[in-house]
């Protein structure tokens, strides 16, 4: 997880989505919402996916998107509300706070899930 977070990371910073002196917190807090996004991602597919296969960041003059593709065919769903003491399955509904729209695309191999952030 922590190289994906390395990779994202690096790509904001190339496209200036962060601000590298601090100077602009909103900018910092813009990337880390991408990058708690990233990371849950990743997770889950690592937890319920086979595995990562890919991660993508594109950008284009509206919205950066972010991607993971795994193995697995099953379409990810939050989980129902439970206890609040249960450990885990909150990590889709962090993904669906962050950002403006996230989803799933299946192709024969699998499946990417994705979360867009506008620009």
């Amino acid at each position: 997880m922590g190289r994906a977070r390395d990779f994202t990371g690096g790509v904001l910073r190339e496209w200036v989505w962060t601000d590298p002196e601090g100077i602009d917190p909103k900018g910092r807090e813009r990337a880390e919402d991408i990058l708690l996004v990233v990371s849950e991602l990743v997770a889950n597919a690592m937890a319920h996916g086979a595995g990562v296969q890919e991660i993508a960041v594109t950008v284009d003059e509206r919205v950066l998107t972010v991607a993971v593709t795994d193995g697995e065919a099953a379409v990810p769903a939050p989980l129902p509300p439970g206890d609040p003491a249960r450990p885990g399955g909150y990590g889709l509904h962090v993904v669906e706070l962050l950002s403006r729209q996230w989803g799933t695309t299946c192709h024969a191999s699998g499946k990417t899930v994705w979360a867009v952030f506008d620009c």
